[in-house]
């Protein structure tokens, strides 16, 4: 490799509001979480630690993007306006390249090293050698399954990730940002903690508030004034604030938290946990658990399940595991004969024990607002252990669920985004459409008593009944006191 050649290349140097993060990186910050406003240069800079980390540790890096299809638009393919030279050609000369595939989105360095963009749609299908340094851009947008995925590979040898991204309503993005603030980094007391920064328009500076006007009319022309000035406040001054645009559901989601429907509570083992289903692709078949209690007007949700595989047996047996042994609400598509087999997945429920149920086939858009409507009505169980984080998973992927834009007629189609969240809201409608089959009008029998003993029986609201006859009652106690006479 030639020696004169400077990493960063160009004369690239970190603007005065990127040197914090640039800084800390440097002195060995190996998570960040970025939360910049648009056109902050959030993957320029990431762009140079990839380029920084190729040269000096050998090693596998991945830059991220929610998908592939977005990962060569907006980083393979991207142009600097400003230098007319694709973003790729400024990070990573000529000189230190070995070799390049175009259609791989692929570069290998003459020390070795490898850097990829990639989609995290698509994050546990990659090969080849374990990444030391991970790019998420568009966090926001992206799976979170990701993180979960990858963070112990990182842990384990050691690599750097950065998260960068604008926010995108109160999603995983936030709750990851309010985690790590908790865990910040310091050089001395904490070298494992997270960097995290909001950088607001106003704050940096990186472009005027004409330009932000200009770009609020282009906003408003497209999709009208009020999603123009969300979108505004989102991109530009970094608001967590409302729903993500287009998004179906992400309204109600806000209003039951603001009601105070996100709490913890027990799982009723008087009552059956059914499930409602979506079997899409192999390893993508979120499944929702639920409840119905006498008294409620809506569901509880108790668990959410996201199978990382494509073994239909292994996600009956989780599900036996955790004593959810109801009906399991399940699309059409259960008929389909089971990937790679003979028999049916309806075949492989019933053999396993299950109780499939097949939901009446309705339009999407009638499922959609059946799914709003028991929002609006259920109970989501909330808590720091893995139930309430894969619960927290299942309601990210609820306020992510949402409508395709349509550039050519500028207006939102009723069709969802097909990336990350697509099946968790599709098992969500058919939760909406089934869940209602399953309401219990009494409360269970009393268990069996010993004549003249209390029965005491516990209500759903946490309180508890007291029965017992007067007369049976003394008989009991004169029985006793002979006994131990």
């Amino acid at each position: 490799m030639n020696a004169a050649v400077r990493i960063p290349a160009l004369g690239w140097r970190p603007r005065a509001y990127q040197l914090p993060a640039w800084n800390a990186w440097e002195r060995g910050c190996r998570r960040q979480l970025l939360i910049w406003h648009r056109r902050a240069g959030k993957d320029e800079i990431d762009l140079q630690k990839h380029a920084v980390s190729a040269v000096t540790r050998p090693g596998t890096y991945w830059h991220m993007l929610p998908e592939a299809a977005q990962a060569r638009k907006a980083i393979w393919n991207a142009v600097n306006p400003h230098s007319g030279k694709r973003r790729i050609d400024e990070a990573f000369p000529r000189e230190i390249i070995e070799n390049q595939n175009d259609n791989e989105m692929f570069i290998r360095f003459k020390t070795g090293s490898t850097f990829q963009v990639v989609g995290s749609d698509n994050f546990n299908s990659l090969v080849g050698s374990p990444p030391v340094g991970i790019t998420f851009s568009e966090w926001a947008l992206a799976n979170p399954s990701a993180w979960a995925f990858l963070s112990p590979i990182l842990e384990e040898n050691g690599g750097w990730a950065s998260f960068i991204t604008t926010p995108r309503g109160n999603n995983h993005a936030k709750g990851m940002f309010d985690a790590a603030r908790a865990d910040a980094y310091d050089p001395v007391t904490n070298p494992k903690g997270w960097f995290t920064q909001i950088l607001r328009a106003d704050q940096t500076h990186a472009i005027d508030s004409e330009g932000i006007e200009r770009q609020r009319r282009i906003y408003a022309s497209l999709y009208g004034k009020e999603i123009a000035n969300l979108l505004i406040e989102q991109e530009f001054y970094c608001s967590f604030a409302g729903a993500m645009v287009g998004s179906y559901w992400g309204a109600e989601i806000a209003e039951a938290e603001k009601q105070g429907r996100f709490k913890l509570f027990d799982i009723d083992h008087r009552y059956p946990v059914h499930t409602a289903w979506d079997l899409g692709k192999a390893t993508n078949n979120p499944i929702w658990c639920f409840q119905c209690i006498p008294g409620e007007p809506g569901p509880r949700i108790v668990d959410f399940y996201r199978p990382d595989s494509d073994d239909l047996e292994e996600w009956c047996k989780w599900l036996d595991a955790k004593g959810y042994n109801g009906n399991d609400y399940v699309p059409h598509d259960i008929m389909v004969k089971n990937w790679g087999s003979n028999r049916t997945r309806y075949d492989i429920l019933k053999d396993c024990g299950r109780k499939p149920r097949m939901v009446a086939k309705v339009a999407v858009a009638e499922g959609i607002n059946a799914g709003r409507e028991t929002i609006k009505l259920a109970t989501f169980y909330e808590g720091g252990d893995e139930r309430g984080q894969r619960v927290t998973l299942g309601i990210d992927g609820l306020k992510a669920y949402r409508r395709e834009w349509d550039d050519k007629r500028k207006t939102f189609l009723e069709n969802p985004v097909k990336d990350w969240a697509e099946h968790i809201g599709s098992s969500w409608r058919y939760l909406g459409l089934a869940w209602r089959a399953e309401l219990v009008q009494q409360e269970p029998p009393p268990p069996p008593a010993v004549r003249g003993e209390p029965v005491v029986t516990g209500r759903p609201d946490g309180s508890v009944e007291i029965k017992v006859n007067v007369k049976e009652a003394v008989e009991a106690m004169v029985r006793r006191r002979r006994n131990e006479a």
